[in-house]
């Protein structure tokens, strides 16, 4: 078994999109992986959040994961500021870490232009943070998006530099990018990702009502030919409606453009529709299963857990470096 690590943001509404690609990629992984996911609170700190709600956005998210199948029984899984571990290494690490690599991170300058406002040192020590996260766990593989790629590729350096200067510490760990969910595309406009901050028309969200999902479908961007095919040059929002149709329906491309050859785009859409509708509901009844309390309880058994996994690496660390 490989170890793995992924963590992800508490920022909210979750939509089919992350579903298709991050979650059902960490359900696939504890299946035959030893994997630790964590809720990474203190990297949502880097960009503006609401602190009122950041607890109450905690337990949505990882309801989210365990309705849609994530079992703590086969992974460790916890809030990432519950384990103290990561900022300690993180702070040890950037001693060791250019100032110059951390301001050629392409994240830091698209995040520093988009929240002018909000530029910090967190958001710069931002792949640190991510080092330690991986590098505290021994993790041999990373699942990320691509825009994490350039991070795990800093992790790998750092952990190189602190290896040759202290000795053999660290593994090196790999990115594995997600796959399906990566294609999503927005509703309204099919030349962007599907997005949480996207426009309420153009992003599905796993909990949104039948009739709400009905009518972000029904309005989605097509073409003016109404032919059912797959182009993603020319037909860019028939072919993310098929997409989707897809992967939830694990039937090919090519079944669906035969299924609906010689009918329209409302007959696409409509049974998209329902498909979504129906592929989604277990999850919807399996989150109204899950108490606040029950959450916290396995929340709290996964940062135990992690933090004596955390613990015994820092001990190694601190001896190496004089500490």
């Amino acid at each position: 078994m490989k170890k793995v690590f992924s963590a992800i943001r508490p920022t909210g509404n979750i939509h089919i999109g992350n579903y298709l690609g991050a979650i059902n990629q960490w359900i696939d992984l504890q299946k035959k992986e030893d994997c630790v996911f964590c809720i990474a609170d203190w990297h949502a700190i880097t960009t503006p959040y609401d602190e009122k709600t950041l607890q109450d956005t905690i337990l949505e998210v990882t309801s989210i994961y365990l309705a849609s199948g994530l079992n703590p029984k086969k992974c460790t899984l916890f809030v990432q500021s519950k384990v103290k571990q990561h900022t300690e290494l993180a702070w040890l690490l950037g001693t060791i870490t250019p100032l110059g690599e951390l301001q050629r991170m392409t994240q830091f300058k698209d995040k520093s232009k988009k929240h002018k406002e909000y530029i910090n040192a967190g958001l710069l020590n931002y792949p640190i943070l991510m080092a330690s996260d991986i590098l505290l766990y021994d993790a041999e593989v990373v699942p990320v998006g691509k825009d994490q790629v350039q991070h795990v590729e800093l992790t790998r350096n750092i952990a190189q530099k602190f290896n040759n200067k202290y000795g053999e510490t660290f593994k090196m760990p790999e990115a594995m990018l997600s796959k399906e969910g990566a294609t999503i595309m927005s509703l309204q406009n099919p030349e962007k990702k599907m997005s949480k901050t996207d426009d309420s028309k153009g992003c599905i969200n796993l909990f949104d009502k039948p009739e709400d999902i009905r009518k972000k479908i029904m309005s989605a961007t097509t073409d003016s030919e109404n032919e059912i095919r797959f182009d993603i040059i020319k037909k860019k929002g028939v072919s993310n409606l098929l997409n989707i149709y897809s992967l939830f329906s694990k039937k090919t491309i090519k079944e669906i453009e035969k299924e609906f050859e010689g009918k329209g785009y409302g007959d696409l859409k409509k049974s998209l529709a329902e498909l979504l509708i129906e592929g989604l509901k277990p999850i919807n009844e399996k989150r109204k299963e899950l108490g606040n309390e029950d959450i916290k309880k396995i929340l709290e058994k996964g940062a135990k857990k992690a933090e004596l996994l955390a613990e015994e690496k820092m001990k190694v660390v601190r001896k190496r470096m004089g500490i």
